[in-house]
C-alpha cells in the first residue's frame, strides 16, 4: 500500500494557487481588466517602437569570430560584417558577356546601383575584377553594402530589386543573390489552419464552444503580450526580427495546452457537484500546479540554451521562456476570472440541465489502459522498437547551415546560386576569407602554402592594410559551401598555417558554428535534463519516474531527429513537405529539439502522470492508479497533444527553410512523444514497476521539499470539514 508522507502542512503550493484560483474567480473584472490593459499597453510599445533588425551574430570562442574581430581592428572601415549582393547575367545561348551590348548593358547596371543608395559601400565592375567566367557567358555584379542585410531599407532593397529587373532585356538572364535581400520569414496560411484545426480539437473534446474558445482565447492575448514585448524590446535588447517567430510558436502552444488542463479539471470538479468558485479554486490548485510545474520544466530548457555561449541562440530562448511564462501565469488567473464570466456555458447542453457525476462506463482511456496492463511487454518492446528504427537515420546527421542552394527553385537567390556554380564552379558560392595578421612575406608564404592544398580552385594575392601589418586573401574551394569536402578544406587551412593565420567568411563561420553546437550538446542535455529530473523527483517524489520519463524523451527526440534526416537530408517525402532541396540539417537543430521538445515533453509526463501519482496517494494499488490516470487525463492529453501537432505544422508551409524544419520536428517529436512515449511505453513501464515506481528512499523523502501537486492538502481539508469560502479566500 503506499505510504503518502504526512507533512500536508508544509505544501504550500496547491494551497496558495487555489486560494488564487478562488480569488481570481471572485474578482475576474479586475483580473480581466488587468490583462487587457497589459495587451494595450504591450500592443502600444510594440507599435511605436522602431522595426526590429538583425541580431548582432557571433560566436565567441571560435577562430572565424577572432578573424572578424581582428578584420575591425585591421581594416576600420571595411564592413566586413556589411551585406552583400551579386547580380549574376547570364548571356543567350550562342553569345557571350563580353558582347559590346551585353557590356554596356552591366556597366549600365554597375553606374546605377553605385547612385542607387547611400547604403552603398562599394560595386565591382565584372570586366575589371576578372568577374567573367571562362566560357564568357556568365558575369556577376558584387556589390557591398554599409549595414547587415536585416538593417538594409526597403528602398535600399527595392533599388536593387529594380536594378535586377530592368537589366533583363535583350534576352540577358538576370538574377540577383547574396544576403542582401535577407527579410523576415513570410508568413502562410498554415499558423492559421493550425488554429482552426485546434478550435476544432477543442469543440470536440469539450462539446462546448465557450469551453473551446476560452484556451484559444487566453492564448492568443498571452502570444499578444509576449510577442508585442519582444517587438518593443527588440531594438533595445538586439533580440533579431527572429526571436519572436519562436517565442510566437511555443507560446502558442503552450498557452493552448496550459489553458486546456485548466478548464477540463474545473468541468470535472463541477460533474462532483462543486460550486463554481470552488470547482474554480480546485482547478488551479491541481490542474495549476501541474501547469506551473510543467511550464518550469520548459523554461528551464529555453533558458539553458545559455550554456552554448551563442548570444543570438541564448536571447532567443529568454525571450521565448518569457512567453512561457506569461502563458503560466495566463492559465492560473485569466482562465479563472473568464470561467466566472462564461457561467454554466462551459459545459455542455446535456450537463447544463443538471450537473451530475459522470458514468463508470470505461472510455476510450480506461480500455487502452486495461489493455496495456495486460500486455505491458509487447506494448513496451513496440514502442522501443518502433522508435528505435525511426532513430537510425540521425546515425547519418550531418550539420551546417542553409545557404541559397536550400531556397525553392523559384527564389531569384537560388537561380543566382545555380548560375554561379555553373558558370564558375559549385565553390564559388561560398569563398573563404583569409585573414593574416602579419607582412606582407607572411601572406605571400600562406598564399603558397593554400595553393598546394587539395580542393582549393584559386587564391587571390594578398590585399593589405594601410599600415601593412594584415592581409585578407579570398579562396574559391572546389565543392559547394555545405559540402564534407569544403569543410575539410577549411581544416587543412588552418592546420597548415600558423596561429597568425586565421579563416572565416560565412561558409567558415557556418562550420565553426556547426562545431560549436555540436560540443554544446552534451553539456547542454546533462544540465537540463538534470535540473528537470530533480523537478520531477520533487513533483513526484520518486526516482524511477523521473528516470523512466528522461530516457522517455530521449528516445522520442532521436526518433524525431531521424524523421528530420530522412526528409531534410535524404530527401524522402520531400516534396510533401515542400522539401526543394536536400542538404545538411541546420545546426542548431539537434540542441534547439533537446530544449524545446523535453520542456513539452514533460508537460505531457507531469499532466499524465500526476493524476496516477494523485490516485496513489489516495489509496488506490499501481495498475488501478494507471487506469484512473488515463480515464482522467488520456483524453485531454491527446486533445492537447493533437493541438500542438497542429500549431506546429502550420509553420511547415512557411517559405523559410529554417522554420520549415522547425515546425516538422517539433510537430514529429511530439507526435512520437505523446502518442508513442506518454500513452504506451510509460503505462507500460508503470505496470511492470507495481510499487517500486513510486519508491523514494526515507532519507531524500524528508530532504525534498514536499510541493502537493496533487491536491492532497485541499483532500485533508475537506476530510475535516466543509470549506469557509470566506475563510480560505485571500489577496493575491
Amino acid at each position: 500500500m503506499p505510504c503518502p508522507t504526512t507533512n500536508w502542512e508544509y505544501a504550500p503550493v496547491a494551497t496558495f494557487l487555489y486560494k488564487l484560483g478562488r480569488s481570481a474567480f471572485r474578482r475576474r473584472r479586475l483580473v480581466a481588466l488587468l490583462w487587457v490593459a497589459l495587451l494595450a499597453l504591450a500592443g502600444v510599445g510594440a507599435a511605436t517602437a522602431p522595426a526590429a533588425t538583425s541580431s548582432s551574430f557571433s560566436i565567441p570562442g571560435t577562430e572565424a569570430q577572432k578573424a572578424f574581430d581582428l578584420l575591425e581592428q585591421r581594416f576600420p572601415g571595411g564592413n566586413a560584417d556589411g551585406a552583400t549582393a551579386r547580380v549574376v547575367f547570364k548571356a543567350p545561348e550562342g553569345r557571350k558577356m563580353t558582347d559590346p551590348a551585353n557590356k554596356a548593358k552591366v556597366q549600365d547596371v554597375v553606374a546605377e546601383l553605385r547612385s542607387g543608395s547611400d547604403e552603398v559601400a562599394a560595386v565591382t565592375d565584372p570586366y575589371t575584377a576578372k568577374a567573367v567566367s571562362q566560357d564568357g557567358s556568365t558575369a556577376y555584379v558584387s556589390v557591398s553594402y554599409k549595414v547587415s542585410g536585416m538593417e538594409l531599407s526597403d528602398a535600399t532593397r527595392e533599388a536593387l530589386q529594380k536594378t535586377g529587373h530592368d537589366a533583363q532585356g535583350q534576352g540577358l538572364t538576370v538574377e540577383i543573390g547574396g544576403d542582401a535581400l535577407q527579410t523576415m520569414p513570410e508568413t502562410g496560411a498554415g499558423e492559421i489552419v493550425g488554429v482552426v484545426i485546434a478550435g476544432i480539437v477543442l469543440v470536440i473534446t469539450f462539446g462546448s464552444l465557450v469551453a473551446a474558445g476560452l484556451p484559444l482565447l487566453t492564448a492568443i492575448i498571452g502570444v499578444g503580450i509576449g510577442v508585442s514585448s519582444i517587438t518593443a524590446l527588440a531594438n533595445v535588447l538586439d533580440l533579431g526580427s527572429t526571436t519572436s517567430t519562436l517565442a510566437m510558436m511555443i507560446g502558442l502552444a503552450v498557452g493552448i495546452d496550459y489553458a486546456l488542463f485548466i478548464v477540463s479539471r474545473y468541468r470535472a470538479e463541477l460533474t462532483e457537484g462543486r460550486e463554481r468558485e470552488e470547482a474554480a479554486g480546485r482547478a488551479v490548485g491541481t490542474a495549476g500546479s501541474a501547469v506551473v510545474f510543467a511550464g518550469l520544466t520548459v523554461v528551464i530548457a529555453l533558458v539553458g540554451l545559455a550554456v552554448v555561449n551563442i548570444p543570438m541562440l541564448t536571447k532567443m530562448g529568454f525571450a521565448a521562456a518569457g512567453t512561457v511564462v506569461i502563458a503560466v501565469l495566463i492559465a492560473l488567473t485569466l482562465i479563472p476570472a473568464l470561467l466566472g464570466f462564461a457561467g454554466s456555458r462551459v459545459v455542455g447542453r446535456k450537463e447544463r440541465k443538471g450537473l451530475k457525476k459522470p458514468d463508470d462506463k470505461p472510455n476510450m482511456g480506461t480500455r487502452w489502459a486495461r489493455f496495456v496492463i495486460r500486455r505491458p511487454v509487447m506494448v513496451l518492446l513496440v514502442g522501443v522498437l518502433g522508435l528505435g528504427a525511426m532513430a537510425v537515420p540521425a546515425a547519418s546527421l550531418e550539420m551546417g547551415l542553409p545557404d541559397d542552394g536550400a531556397k525553392p527553385a523559384s527564389a531569384t537567390e537560388r537561380r543566382a546560386y545555380d548560375l554561379l556554380s555553373d558558370g564558375f564552379g559549385p565553390g564559388f558560392n561560398g569563398p573563404l576569407m583569409v585573414v593574416v595578421d602579419g607582412d606582407k612575406a607572411v601572406a605571400d608564404a600562406t598564399v603558397s602554402t593554400i595553393k598546394g592544398l587539395d580542393g582549393v580552385v584559386a587564391v587571390t594575392p594578398p590585399t593589405p592594410n594601410k599600415a601593412g601589418d594584415a592581409a585578407m586573401i579570398t579562396v574559391i574551394p572546389k565543392d559547394r559551401p555545405s559540402s564534407v569536402e569544403t569543410e575539410n578544406l577549411v581544416h587543412d587551412i588552418r592546420d597548415s598555417t600558423g596561429d597568425d593565420v586565421l579563416v572565416t567568411g560565412a561558409t567558415a563561420m557556418n562550420i565553426d558554428f556547426s562545431q560549436k553546437m555540436n560540443d554544446a550538446l552534451v553539456p547542454y542535455l546533462a544540465l537540463v535534463v538534470g535540473l528537470a529530473f530533480l523537478l520531477l523527483m520533487v513533483v513526484f517524489r520518486s526516482i524511477l519516474v523521473p528516470l523512466k520519463a528522461a530516457l522517455g524523451f530521449l528516445l522520442s527526440v532521436v526518433a524525431a531527429l531521424g524523421a528530420v534526416v530522412a526528409v531534410f537530408q535524404w530527401g524522402w517525402l520531400g516534396s510533401l513537405f515542400g522539401v526543394e532541396q536536400t542538404g545538411p540539417i541546420m545546426s542548431m537543430m539537434p540542441i534547439f529539439m533537446v530544449g524545446v521538445v523535453f520542456g513539452l515533453a514533460m508537460d505531457y509526463e507531469v499532466f499524465l502522470v500526476t493524476r496516477m501519482r494523485e490516485a496513489y496517494v489516495h489509496g488506490e494499488r499501481p495498475g488501478e492508479t494507471i487506469v484512473t490516470g488515463f480515464r482522467h487525463s488520456a483524453r485531454v492529453v491527446t486533445a492537447a497533444a493533437v493541438i500542438m501537432i497542429a500549431v506546429f505544422s502550420g509553420f511547415i508551409g512557411m517559405t523559410d527553410q529554417m522554420i520549415k524544419m522547425i515546425g516538422f520536428g517539433l510537430a514529429v517529436a511530439v507526435l512520437f512523444d505523446a502518442f508513442v512515449v506518454r500513452m504506451a511505453i510509460v503505462p507500460a513501464v508503470l505496470a511492470l514497476l507495481g510499487h517500486k515506481a513510486w519508491w523514494l528512499p526515507r532519507w531524500l523523502d524528508r530532504a525534498l521539499p514536499n510541493v502537493d501537486v496533487e491536491g492532497e492538502g485541499l483532500v485533508t481539508k475537506d476530510a475535516d470539514g466543509p470549506h469557509d469560502p470566506e475563510r480560505e479566500l485571500v489577496k493575491v
